[in-house]
């Protein structure tokens, strides 16, 4: 190729003409794809400029008109693409969006009681438990007859109790007393028993096992030493002990006996529990911030021994209404004429051949109750701790 001559074939980047002295032109910028082929091009008449865009206050998103939208959209920027771009930059920044999913937060006891109702047995339990604080509630209103009058039609022509009938719906007892109605009044003292006997022995169970589990040193020690002593006795027996040395049991007098038996079991389980939280790091920083002690106990450790409470409360009624039946069965429990299923089986074991009903009807009484708190108290504890029924 001479000097003065171009090229045959035309190479891109490749000089094809010569400059006045002789030499070979630079390559064409465009030809190498340099930056000059992000000018920006030419502005369309009547479409936005860059004054424009300077008019926004630095923000060209805010200032850009609705046809210059409609032309990036054309560009190959279609509506979706453009909804889906502020979907992912609302939510990386946190925002709401009206299409977002809003997913409430269950609270503490929604999510107990949830798992709660899935126990078909612990439902039936609190089903079963509903209905007897009803008949004891409404018991003047729903029993037939008196639980105390003695009927002269109660009574066979020997003095046998009589077998139920459409007028005596369970039979009589020995006396002619209407054996549903003492049933139902039977239920109203053993619920009350139960409940209070065992609100007792919680309540000086939780008060030990917070102050031995918290304070430590020579507290817990005196404390637990003590507990050792009480659960050393045969509860049983200590209970006879106990309410034979009173000359008039009464139901206020086996509420006393009951709470000091069974407040030991209960303060060794609060006491583990307390030695658990104490070492959280909650109640660490609650210390070091200066909170006293009594609002350690009151705001940090005892609203998380609400669970155990509640488990042991319902296991701890069951256990109560078969001790009341034991002693009222040996005759240190409630007192006669004052209906009670556990007297009622005394009473009526000397007929057992000839008047079942005399023991069967307070036995099924006795057995249905204790059941149906035990299937709610392993129902509360399963809903409580889910870990433990994997275990």
């Amino acid at each position: 190729m001479s000097p003065g001559k171009p090229p045959d074939e035309f190479v891109p980047g490749i000089a094809t003409d010569l400059d006045p002295e002789g030499l070979p032109k630079p390559p064409d910028d465009r030809a190498l794809g340099t930056t000059s082929d992000l000018e920006e091009p030419a502005q369309e008449p009547g479409g936005p400029t860059t004054d424009d865009f300077e008019a926004g206050d630095g923000d060209p998103a805010g200032s850009v008109e609705p046809e210059f939208e409609v032309a990036l959209a054309g560009e190959g920027h279609s509506a979706a693409m453009q909804a889906e771009s502020e979907i992912i930059g609302a939510e990386a920044y946190g925002e709401w969006l009206p299409e977002a999913e809003v997913i409430q937060a269950r609270g503490t006891w929604t999510e107990v009681w949830r798992r709660f109702r899935k126990d078909k047995f612990a439902v039936g339990g609190l089903v079963i438990i509903v209905l007897l604080v009803v008949v004891a509630v409404f018991a003047p209103w729903i029993a037939p007859h008196n639980p105390l009058t003695q009927y002269d039609s109660g009574l066979s022509a020997k003095g046998q109790p009589l077998p139920p009938s459409s007028h005596f719906w369970l039979g009589t007892d020995l006396l002619g007393r209407d054996l549903l109605s003492r049933l139902i009044y039977g239920a109203r003292v053993s619920l009350v028993i139960g409940i209070l006997a065992n609100g007792f022995a919680l309540f000086l169970g939780v008060i030990f096992g917070i102050l031995a589990g918290y304070f430590r040193g020579g507290l817990e020690t005196f404390i637990m030493r003590a507990t050792d002593v009480m659960l050393a006795f045969p509860i049983f027996l200590l209970a006879i002990a106990l309410s034979s040395s009173i000359s008039h049991p009464g139901i206020w007098v086996l509420v006393v006996v009951i709470g000091i038996v069974y407040w030991a079991p209960m303060t060794r389980v609060i006491h583990g529990e307390v030695l658990s939280i104490r070492e959280k790091e909650f109640v660490t920083a609650a210390r070091l911030t200066g909170c006293t002690n009594r609002r350690i106990l009151t705001n940090h450790i005892l609203p998380h021994l609400v669970a155990p409470i509640i488990v042991y409360t319902s296991l701890g009624i069951a256990t109560t209404v078969l001790l009341e039946a034991s002693l009222s069965y040996i005759g240190l429990g409630v007192q006669p004429p004052t209906p009670s299923w556990g007297q009622m089986i005394a009473d009526g074991q000397q007929y057992y051949t000839s008047a079942i009903w005399l023991t069967l009807f307070p036995g099924l009484c006795i057995m249905i109750t204790v059941l149906a708190f035990n299937l709610v108290g392993d129902g509360l504890r399963d809903a409580f701790d889910p870990q433990q029924r994997r275990r």
